[in-house]
């Protein structure tokens, strides 16, 4: 096997978890989720979990530096670089300061996967699962401001990865295994 770098993107409700998980179990890689991987690092009590706590119970978001400090952890551990990145990274500045981490480990990015779905069968997704949760924060409202912040915060990341013939967009669409089977062509 040689190395391979995926990064699975794609707005709230698009089953983005779903596909990651399949994803790297049918190609043998180590998901590795930024948000797992701080909530890990916080209840083991690491030093670079310390450092975070801190910084997220003042309010702020965790800076670049120190995510990539956990990512460098996990690829630390790791023989082969064959990873799935789940939400990292997220602007271009973390993209160019992951291809400078993964130049040190001989590896770098080998596609980056959206999922594309559209916003009207995405709200109803996400309404009908709040619904079903007993959840009454994501409301209708709440969800279209999500996928605003997300089409916002995105499409830099996505026109990076294009710019470099990385970007594989997939639709979302339909039944799992069948998304599963157009990621899988996408990437083939």
């Amino acid at each position: 096997m040689s190395s391979e770098v995926l990064l699975m993107m794609g707005p709230p409700g698009a089953g983005k978890g779903t596909q990651a998980a399949r994803l790297a179990e049918a190609h043998d890689l180590r998901a590795l989720s930024t948000g797992d991987m701080l909530r890990a690092h916080v209840s083991q009590g690491t030093d670079l979990g310390r450092e975070a706590k801190a910084i997220m119970e003042a309010g702020d978001l965790v800076p670049d530096d120190l995510i990539v400090a956990m990512v460098r952890s996990e690829l630390d551990e790791l023989e082969e670089i064959r990873v799935l990145l789940d939400g990292f990274p997220r602007t271009p500045g973390q993209a160019v300061a992951l291809d400078a981490l993964l130049a040190e480990f001989g590896a770098e990015m080998t596609a980056a996967v959206v999922l594309e779905v559209p916003e009207d069968e995405l709200v109803r997704r996400l309404v009908g699962r709040a619904e079903e949760l007993g959840r009454s924060d994501d409301n209708e409202a709440t969800v279209r401001h999500r996928m605003s912040v997300y089409h916002d915060a995105t499409k830099p990341l996505l026109d990076f990865y294009d710019a470099r013939g990385l970007l594989r967009r997939v639709d979302g669409t339909g039944e799992m295994s069948d998304v599963t089977r157009r990621i899988q062509e996408a990437l083939a």
